[in-house]
């Protein structure tokens, strides 16, 4: 059973600057010839969870669900299992939950996910950790989770959080990923009723909004799988960077995505960087690699990108300062013509791309997963005032 909720940015914070390294070129300019000073850094324009707004309701505790109207705890006596159906819809709608086992074990509280999201943006920022923040990591963490899935077989994707469990953690594609997982695992001790498939992609829907993308929708509900289960989709499911169009095409069609979407969910691509010592590749998409932007599709336009001298694998650079790098799946964005229009039209207008993005996004995150009747959670995140 998934319960909905809508993530809505809170006003902005501090502007916060993290960590830089000075290059000359331009994002807008048409070429090379144009020279602004500008920095690889880790600028947010908000943090819209963080516990620098308003505190939030407290989670429910471990083990409880929601009170009941008699004020005795949830799973006791003295109500019919009609009237405590009719009384949990009216407050929330997990009623269902009650007929089907104990109340002990209905689904976290509303509460409970705020609570959590504030914990997820409280673990973002880290100075020491790449530049300055473990946004990007996270985001990537609820990405390759959920980007298993096959439509054919209706196996892989988000439900049962599977990425944490061998042998799908060591595959190649998610080296780096575990420490994303460590950085979380506290959070998962502190909300034990809080499946580690819901904690991996909230903990991607709050890192996109820390760092200024758009809302996105995400339900809560997803159940963990075992380890002696063997539920891990076999290796290979996830983008290969060294491939073409073909193999691009392969990978989304599989999981029920067109090509409008695939170009959309490639604009993550502004985030994060690359990691000789994970996936053999090396440095970062866009100049502020901590921000989200639709800055990935201006470069691959306005830059002209020429492949790296060195004994590693495949990439490209840009001529201007060799300091950004793309892959070879990135570079058939725009030498696809397909795709080439989309690029293009998330270039010319950010707040499509945001929109496209937070669609196809939300999306991902849900497939596989067994839907059951829809609650309607709302201002989960209100603005403060």
């Amino acid at each position: 059973m998934l319960a909905s909720i809508t993530v809505r940015r809170v006003a902005p914070a501090r502007i916060h600057a993290l960590r830089a390294v000075t290059a000359t070129r331009s994002i807008s300019g048409t070429g090379s010839n144009v020279r602004t000073r500008l920095q690889i850094a880790s600028v947010r324009p908000s943090r819209p969870y963080s516990t620098q707004g308003s505190p939030i309701p407290n989670a429910t505790p471990p083990g409880q669900g929601p009170p009941r109207p008699d004020g005795k705890p949830s799973g006791g006596g003295g109500m019919s299992k009609f009237m405590i159906f009719v009384v949990l819809a009216a407050a929330g709608g997990v009623g269902w939950a009650y007929l089907n086992g104990s109340v002990d074990n209905l689904p976290p509280s509303k509460s409970t996910y705020q609570a959590l999201a504030k914990d997820i943006a409280d673990l973002v920022e880290e100075l020491e950790y790449d530049d300055g923040s473990y946004a990007p990591v996270f985001l990537r963490l609820a990405w390759h989770l959920s980007g298993t899935y096959d439509r054919e077989s209706k196996t892989g994707g988000s439900d049962g959080g599977t990425i944490r469990l061998n042998p799908e953690i060591k595959h190649g594609a998610n080296a780096g990923l575990a420490i994303a997982i460590e950085r979380l695992e506290k959070l998962k001790s502190k909300y034990p009723s809080v499946s580690y498939a819901d904690l991996y992609t909230l903990a991607g829907v709050v890192a996109v909004k820390e760092m200024g993308g758009p809302d996105i929708k995400w339900r809560p509900g997803r159940r963990d799988k075992k380890q002696e289960d063997n539920p891990c989709p076999p290796d290979g499911r996830l983008p290969d960077a060294s491939k073409g169009a073909a193999h691009i095409r392969d990978i989304f069609y599989r999981m029920g995505f067109n090509d409008q979407e695939i170009v959309a969910l490639s604009g993550a691509h502004a985030l994060g960087r690359c990691h000789t010592d994970r996936s053999g590749y090396h440095g970062p998409w866009t100049f502020s690699p901590t921000t989200f932007t639709n800055d990935y599709f201006k470069l691959l336009l306005s830059e002209k990108w020429v492949k790296k001298k060195w004994n590693g694998p495949e990439q490209y650079v840009d001529k201007s300062t060799g300091e950004l790098m793309m892959l070879p799946t990135d570079m058939e964005i725009v030498w696809d013509k397909n795709f080439k229009k989309w690029c293009e039209a998330y270039a010319k207008d950010e707040n499509l791309f945001f929109d496209h993005f937070a669609k196809a996004f939300s999306k991902l995150l849900e497939l596989g997963v067994k839907m059951g009747p829809e609650i309607l959670y709302t201002d989960v995140f209100p603005p403060q005032k």
